[in-house]
């Protein structure tokens, strides 16, 4: 049952967004690792079925408060009811397409409302905070694989420049306290499900993403998959992306505040890219597909879409060096965990 508990004396972790795609198997590794946390999520693109789901899997139960992370009055009821030590903040919004189209939505909700959720946190000397970044703050790069020194800022559409906007406040907010000890996670492409089948990425409407939109045409619900864009300078005309497990990548932010939490002081916020290190086209992954699920993927070829761009993946060694994390399973898993969910869930969590 989700519900709210009175104070309790042990910390926890508040995870802005935790009832979304990432947060909510990020929920599962934070149990298993014995942490404590709390849900804030406005439900705008995700459900609360999936907490649900999630505590059949822990089984315990999840205390949950509905809010915008641009509501300050909220987030300092939440600060008011619980003991937090420490934020995970996925709240966001993340279709680079819609960024493309209201770009003034994805400054509102990424920015200023992570400025709020900072301001809040500072006034309640809650001073640990990992952050959700993407690799789309690089831009289009010149060479790949992509290394955490790598220019960023030249973003290609408003989502990555909404992530990038708030990586810089986050990085003047520690030169103005440096009693904020800082994680900034750059994601690449999260793919896949928890192994249950019982959660996994639930997108509202026409998905923005490879993943569930190949899903879903294989479990019938789209009658084909469309490309976008097949002259791209790559193998096989299609963009190149580096596809990351959600399991591998929910693991990654236990890492992230062990790390914090091992850290007396830091002298400047943590970026650490988490990736595989492997770059697959859409058409290689289009094939895993075909082969986990036993379906042909009907597909076309259309318009590239604004904001894309050829080829994006890691260089995941720092990540391995600083946070003793790496990503563990490979392109098929993935395929294999998003098919299990989908075939079970064709229409997601309703």
């Amino acid at each position: 049952m989700i519900k709210g508990n009175s104070l309790q004396e042990k910390t926890k972790i508040l995870v802005t967004g935790g009832a979304g795609y990432i947060g909510s198997h990020t929920l599962i590794s934070l149990s298993d690792a014995n942490y404590d946390f709390i849900v804030y999520d406005n439900l705008s693109n995700s459900s609360k079925e999936s907490l649900k789901r999630v505590e059949k899997i822990i089984n315990k139960s999840i205390d949950f408060i509905e809010g915008d992370i641009r509501d300050k009055d909220k987030l300092q009821e939440v600060f008011d009811k619980y003991k937090i030590d420490s934020v995970i903040h996925f709240a966001g919004l993340k279709a680079v397409g819609e960024s493309v189209e209201k770009p003034l939505k994805y400054y509102d909700n990424n920015v200023c409302g992570t400025q709020k959720l900072l301001e809040v946190m500072q006034k309640n000397n809650c001073k640990k905070i990992v952050f959700s970044s993407s690799a789309t703050v690089y831009g289009d790069p010149a060479t790949t694989p992509i290394k955490e020194d790598f220019p960023v800022g030249g973003t290609t559409n408003p989502y990555g420049t909404s992530k990038y906007m708030i990586e810089r406040i986050l990085e003047d907010v520690y030169i103005g306290d440096n009693e904020f000890k800082i994680a900034i996670l750059r994601y690449f492409n999260p793919v896949g499900a928890h192994e249950s089948g019982t959660i996994g990425e639930d997108p509202n409407g026409i998905p923005n993403n490879l993943m569930p939109f190949i899903s879903q045409t294989a479990v019938g619900k789209r009658e084909f998959l469309s490309v976008f864009g097949g002259d791209y300078n790559t193998l096989d005309g299609t963009g190149v992306r580096d596809y990351i497990h959600v399991v591998d990548l929910a693991d990654g932010h236990v890492k992230a505040i062990d790390y914090l939490n091992s850290q007396d002081k830091t002298t400047k916020p943590l970026i650490v890219n988490l990736g595989t290190g492997n770059g697959y086209s859409v058409l290689d992954v289009v094939k895993a597909f075909e082969k986990a699920s036993k379906k042909e993927i009907p597909y076309k070829i259309v318009e590239r879409r604004a904001g894309d761009i050829a080829s994006c993946f890691a260089d995941p060694s720092f990540a391995k060096e600083i946070l003793g994390w790496e990503a563990k399973k490979d392109i098929e898993q993935m395929c294999k965990d998003s098919w299990n969910w989908q075939s079970q869930n064709p229409n997601g969590y309703n």
